[in-house]
């Protein structure tokens, strides 16, 4: 087999060429890490806020019992209103 010039450029192009395409596949596949990683920082970022939430209409019932009225209420009604909202969704 003689090696000349011309099989030189074209193994350098098919060797170019798998290369890109390896690239891109390996593109592909770091995006599509980022995106579970994402997805799971948000899942722990809603149980978190679900945390604070039970935590702030427990606190603000604490100080309806005690016998603050007005904004009070209102803000557990919000609450309230919006954790059902959530739940049903």
């Amino acid at each position: 087999m003689y090696i000349n010039a011309q099989t030189v450029i074209t193994a350098a192009a098919f060797m170019g060429a798998v290369a890109t395409l390896l690239g891109g596949l390996f593109a592909v596949y770091r995006w599509y890490q980022r995106q579970n990683k994402q997805d799971e920082d948000i899942k722990a970022m809603k149980e978190e806020m679900c945390l604070l939430n039970y935590g702030v209409l427990a606190c603000l019932k604490g100080l309806k019992e005690q016998g603050c009225n007005g904004p009070v209420t209102e803000a557990i009604g919000k609450i309230e209103k919006h954790m059902n909202q959530e739940a049903h969704k």
